[in-house]
């Protein structure tokens, strides 16, 4: 059973995950204009996705399920609102966006999302993200860099390779230039070293400059240079939580102002237990724009493209009052239009 194949793989993982978490947090008191235009665009996000299923499948139908309030911080009812929300997700856990049923299943009747029976009825559940980035031009923009940093690094070897660099740094740190001597362009990224402090004399002085230099350069090698779908391991707990009550397949799908990329949350778990994968495909930090909180960045390429052009959207500048006079300007989106790739949906999410 699916639900039995999740708790394993979390039980399995090398990350540490409550799975009884009780949320117990403060309501916020104020939102920010950074938040507003975030959940606008999350919203938009939805849209594309919910109207590129609905308006290209015949037997399939997407329907808006996870909590889609306009209500925020600093506005009457919040923390009311709030208080619920929590208590929902310690009974529940986190509802997914997006649920996809077979229309077959619902000749005549509506489809009542309060009725549980009927959510077990979903073929799939999808979590929709988010993100301010274009693929492509992303893609081109960190390849370019990789390549300099390369071309770089491949010019100051020769430099230091050559008299009187060459004898001076094998007399002086044997590690860094044997490290250097056997480095080649696939394996400049793998380097690593302490700068040393040399000054004593012009040569050495000169030596230290091209080495940092050069560690310079490797370091822009060393950062993670793709886009990333990004659950945080609260999350995993929580989402994990929704799938044990209706057992109902999890996906999680990334949307940029392009291109939109699908993997399952059973695949996220399998991708994160195997080591092997962590740098090149995925991370695991503490994410600073995300309250600190342990976040997954998992390479978005390991996904499917599920959405292989997206057009872009309208956007305007809104603004809200908030009760004690404040006033929030942010960003709403409107418009777009995502392009269907009906055969990852139907290989990868309907039969995956």
């Amino acid at each position: 059973m699916y639900k039995e194949e999740i708790q394993n793989l979390i039980d399995k993982l090398p990350v540490e995950v409550n799975t009884e978490i009780q949320l117990n947090n403060r309501p916020p008191t104020m939102a920010n204009s950074e938040f507003l235009t975030n959940k606008e665009q999350g919203d938009w996000a939805e849209k594309i996705v919910l109207h590129a299923i609905n308006e290209n499948l015949k037997e399939y139908i997407a329907v808006e399920y996870g909590r889609s309030d306009s209500i925020a911080a600093g506005d009457d009812g919040f923390a009311e609102f709030y208080l619920e929300y929590q208590e929902e997700l310690n009974r529940i856990g986190k509802k997914p966006d997006l649920l996809i049923f077979k229309k077959s299943d619902f000749p005549r009747e509506k489809i009542d999302l309060n009725d549980e029976s009927i959510i077990q009825k979903a073929v799939a559940a999808l979590e929709i993200r988010s993100s301010s980035f274009l693929v492509e031009q992303y893609n081109k923009f960190m390849g370019k860099r990789q390549e300099e940093a390369i071309a770089e690094c491949l010019r100051l070897k020769t430099i230091i390779m050559e008299e009187p660099y060459y004898s001076l740094l094998e007399r002086k740190n044997k590690t860094i230039f044997q490290m250097l001597k056997n480095s080649t362009v696939d394996t400049f990224r793998d380097i690593d070293f302490r700068l040393p402090s040399w000054s004593v004399t012009e040569q050495l002085r000169e030596l230290k400059e091209l080495l940092k230099e050069l560690k310079s350069n490797i370091k822009i090698l060393h950062k993670r240079d793709y886009l990333s779908i990004t659950p945080k391991v609260e999350d995993i707990a929580l989402v994990n939580r929704w799938i044990q009550t209706y057992n109902v397949k999890h996906y999680y799908l990334q949307v940029f102002f392009d291109k939109a990329y699908l993997i399952s949350f059973k695949n996220i778990l399998e991708l994160i237990s195997n080591d092997e994968e962590e740098e090149t495909n995925f991370s695991i930090e503490r994410d600073v724009k995300n309250q600190q909180k342990t976040t997954i960045k998992v390479n978005v390429k390991v996904g499917k493209e599920i959405l292989g052009k997206i057009d872009m959207p309208n956007h305007t500048s809104a603004m809200k009052e908030l009760t004690r006079g404040r006033l929030l300007f942010y960003v709403t989106f409107n418009g777009g239009k995502g392009y269907l790739d009906q055969e990852i949906f139907m290989k990868d999410l309907i039969h995956g």
